[in-house]
């Protein structure tokens, strides 16, 4: 997927986000983040676009913190929220594509693609995440971009050192999109996960499923679709995996 590809995605997934969590009001709550009211997820994601957007803006090489979730509720916080979602579209289709400026996963070799891919896929969980709160059927996710983003999570997310997915032992789970040609294999450790796109040995635990469900399983927004061999590394997945 290229990057004007993320951009669209991105944008019209900020559109939906918001309209969702306009139509449930801010006292609703968010099923798939427990503890979180619509007002929670608002903030959330609106700092973290205006976060994302300032490294482009500024061409900013080192990590720096998010700033303050903002003291507005209701209409101006869906206001504020929309402001901020524009602010980094905006960004990110006016920068350099030679931007240099910090990012914090393995993946696209240019730093305007890392954010464009990134903030596409935290605005579609959201998304998906305000949709559960107003009820009714939340928009699909399309398969290539659902595959991209379980990639994106497998050997970009979990291959820091921050991944708290281990086990005492070598064990090893496979992770299958049955709606495309996309097969993950995760080695898991007392170290990091190492992924490999391939089918590649014999795996103790396989996760399979289309890639939307699939993507949205492995986020630990719905239950994985099928699971087959032990369920003690899909329990795992489960209780570990939450990004930090």
């Amino acid at each position: 997927m290229d990057t004007a590809r993320f951009l669209e995605t991105l944008e019209k997934e900020g559109q939906l986000l918001a309209d969702a969590a306009a139509e449930a009001g801010m006292t609703a709550s968010v099923p798939p983040c427990p503890g979180w009211d619509v007002r929670d997820l608002l903030r959330h994601t609106g700092v973290v676009h205006r976060w994302a957007a300032a490294f482009v803006a500024d061409a900013h090489l080192t990590p720096r913190p998010m700033g303050e979730h903002p003291e507005l509720d209701g209409p101006e916080l869906v206001t504020w929220y929309r402001d901020s979602h524009r602010r980094l579209v905006d960004t990110l289709a006016g920068a350099a594509p030679d931007l240099e400026c910090f990012t914090f996963l393995p993946g696209p070799s240019s730093a305007l693609a890392f954010w464009a891919r990134r903030q596409a896929h935290e605005t579609t969980v959201h998304r998906f995440d305000a949709q559960s709160a107003r009820g009714g059927v939340p928009d699909p996710v399309a398969t290539d971009f659902a595959v991209d983003g379980v990639d994106e999570l497998l050997c970009g997310f979990h291959a820091r050192r921050k991944s708290r997915i281990r086990t005492d032992g070598p064990r090893v789970l496979r992770v299958r999109a049955t709606d495309a040609d996309a097969v993950w294999t995760v080695r898991l450790s007392p170290e990091p996960p190492v992924t490999t796109r391939d089918a590649a040995g014999i795996a103790e635990c396989e996760l399979a499923g289309p890639a939307e469900r699939l993507y949205l399983a492995l986020w630990n927004r719905l239950p994985v679709p099928a699971l087959s061999g032990d369920p003690g590394l899909a329990q795992l997945w489960r209780e570990t995996s939450a990004v930090v």
